[in-house]
């Protein structure tokens, strides 16, 4: 079969690209060596970890907060294997309906390994075995990444885990140690935190989620430690062993102490690396960064290989899914002759703990190594009306604007519906708004977003109201 473009990889940026590919009348195919459609994102990734953070949050408001609001429930118990059948159904749910996209869209699907035998022909090795051999004009990869593996500490899968089976459980840990605190490690930990896990978090950077705004570090922790985690930054794993259903692990203390802690589950969570694997890039002379196996692209995200392109946890930036569908639109729309545009600098970073945390645009640290002149205003939820009559009082939202032009330059919050707040931010800044602009456009109230308003008032001239 000869196809004017060919998608490897069925995740968001996978799928998303073969789509918008079809939309501009493009004859597509993908291709995916996996039973079900929607990568690492769907299946176990972003949608069942958010299926397990909601359905913990839920227990978790009903032992510790339902009495509050004048609702007594009698013997209150977790059913673990209902909150994962739960996150199964979702997910299913989630990847019977981009097979029907694909479907819709009159994308023909492969099923298997595809292989590149030259720069136009790819060599399908199916589940079962057999072979086929498809011909494409343009090919674009978006085979996705896996956990990262630390050398010295084998993963065994049972006690020894990686973030995918973490999200199947047969118990809710007495004592879960996550190693790393970035992102996924910080999720899945709440995950059992909220079912009355003790977690303790070893991180080798002097605070979690690093990437992001250190204030948002700070409050992070601090709401994380009441609901039951403890930290040990700026300490060094050194090994973990399993002995019976306890796991063992050893690292070094800021002063060279060695510390030794035992718990039921030890979660590897220090990152992803891009996978390459199996897709024979070497045939076409396509080489890999030795660290990371990133592939290198220009500025159209093609690669050295004419009409080859790669997009989402393959190539540089941050691996996030939303990241990988803005990259899909843009190779689509690259290939039928538009110029689309992509600013990495306003894709926004989302931790879905509780209280939640999301970020877009420029930090503190950033500005400062710029040698940007920047003036700060921030609100607490603590003085939210909705936040106070949710109960949801931790966190913050900190604007940062231009010192001179008060352009927006960036927006970190940490609070209830961070999530989704954080979408008028990088709408504001997609257009160039000033932290003025925000505090004069009117908000419901009362609204959890009430809080960015005043952020930016108090960034301008510092003229918050309810502060």
């Amino acid at each position: 079969m000869q196809y004017d473009v060919t998608v490897i990889g069925s995740g968001p940026g996978g799928y998303v690209a073969a789509i918008r590919c079809a939309q501009l009348g493009l004859k597509t195919a993908i291709i995916e060596k996996y039973s079900t459609f929607g990568g690492t994102c769907l299946n176990v990734g972003c949608i069942p970890s958010k299926a397990l953070l909601d359905s913990s949050e839920h227990y978790y408001n009903a032992a510790h907060t339902f009495q509050t609001h004048g609702i007594s429930i009698k013997d209150l118990k977790v059913d673990l294997p209902q909150m994962i059948s739960r996150k199964n159904q979702v997910v299913q749910e989630n990847t019977s309906g981009i097979a029907f996209l694909i479907r819709k869209n009159k994308i023909t699907p492969y099923s298997g390994i595809g292989t590149f035998q030259d720069k136009n022909t790819i060599k399908i090795r199916n589940a079962d075995g057999t072979e086929e051999t498809i011909t494409s004009e343009k090919v674009i990869i978006a085979t996705g990444s896996k956990p990262a593996a630390l050398p010295f500490l084998p993963v065994d899968k049972k006690r020894i885990i990686t973030s995918t089976e973490a999200l199947n459980l047969p118990e809710v840990p007495k004592h879960l140690i996550v190693i790393g605190g970035g992102v996924i490690g910080l999720e899945l930990g709440s995950v059992y935190a909220r079912l009355g896990a003790k977690v303790t978090v070893v991180e080798f950077l002097d605070s979690i989620i690093a990437t992001m705004d250190k204030t948002l570090s700070k409050e992070l922790q601090k709401s994380l430690t009441r609901v039951g985690f403890e930290f040990l930054l700026s300490h060094k794993v050194t090994g973990a062993s399993v002995k019976g259903k306890k796991v063992n692990v050893t690292a070094d203390s800021p002063k060279g102490e060695k510390i030794a802690l035992e718990g039921d589950y030890c979660i590897v969570a220090v990152g992803r690396t891009a996978y390459t694997s199996g897709l024979g890039l070497e045939n076409i002379g396509i080489q890999v960064e030795e660290r990371g196996k990133k592939i290198s692209v220009n500025e159209h995200l093609e690669t050295s290989v004419s009409g080859i392109y790669a997009i989402g946890d393959v190539i540089k930036g941050a691996m996030l899914a939303h990241k990988a569908e803005e990259e899909g639109v843009f190779v689509a729309e690259t290939i039928a002759g538009q110029k689309p545009h992509i600013n990495y600098n306003l894709i926004p970073g989302v931790v879905y703990t509780w209280p939640e945390v999301a970020s877009v645009g420029f930090t503190e640290d950033q500005l400062k190594e710029k040698s940007i002149k920047y003036k700060t205003g921030s609100f607490p939820f603590k003085a939210s009306g909705r936040a106070r009559a949710s109960m949801d009082t931790d966190g913050l939202v900190k604007v940062l604007a231009d010192a001179a032009t008060d352009e927006i330059l960036g927006v970190h919050m940490i609070g209830p519906r961070a999530a989704d707040m954080i979408a008028e931010a990088v709408v504001a800044m997609e257009f160039r708004a000033s932290a003025e602009d925000i505090g004069r456009i009117s908000h419901a109230h009362p609204t959890y977003t009430e809080a960015f308003k005043e952020a930016a008032l108090a960034a301008t001239e510092n003229r918050a109201i309810h502060i």
